[in-house]
C-alpha cells in the first residue's frame, strides 16, 4: 500500500507526461504546511519565467501565516499580476500531485480570477 507522499508523487508523474505533451507552459504549485511557492515554468530552453511564493518579505508582512487559503488566494493573484506583466495569459496548471480542494483550488480560483486561462 502506497503511503500519502507516494501517491502524490504518482498523481504528479502523471499529470506532468500530459502536460508536456501539450507544449505549453505551465503553472507550477507547490505547498508545505507553512508556504506556498509558485513559479510559471517554459518547458521548451527550461527555465523559470515567474514566480511567487508566501515567502517573500513584503508578503510576510501582509501574511504572517503562509499556510492558509486567504495566502494561497494572495499568491495567486500575485503570480497572475506577474504572469500579466511579462505577457502570459495561457498556461496549464500543474498543481504538482496535490488533490484539487482546500489551499489548491483557492490558489488556482485566485489565478483565473487575476487574468490567467487554464
Amino acid at each position: 500500500m502506497a503511503n500519502k507522499k507516494e501517491s502524490r508523487l504518482r498523481r504528479a508523474r502523471k499529470l506532468r507526461a500530459k502536460l508536456l505533451r501539450d507544449r505549453k507552459v505551465r503553472l507550477c504549485m507547490f505547498r508545505t504546511p507553512k508556504h506556498i511557492y509558485a513559479q510559471i515554468i517554459d518547458n521548451e530552453p527550461t527555465r523559470v519565467l515567474v514566480s511567487a511564493s508566501s515567502v517573500e518579505s513584503d508578503f510576510r508582512s501582509e501574511f504572517p501565516n503562509g499556510g492558509n487559503t486567504a495566502a494561497a488566494k494572495a499568491v495567486g493573484l500575485r503570480i497572475a499580476e506577474k504572469a500579466k506583466e511579462a505577457g502570459i495569459t495561457k498556461v496549464s496548471f500543474d498543481r504538482s500531485g496535490f488533490k484539487y480542494h482546500g489551499r489548491t483550488k483557492a490558489f488556482a480560483d485566485a489565478a483565473r480570477e487575476g487574468g490567467l486561462e487554464f
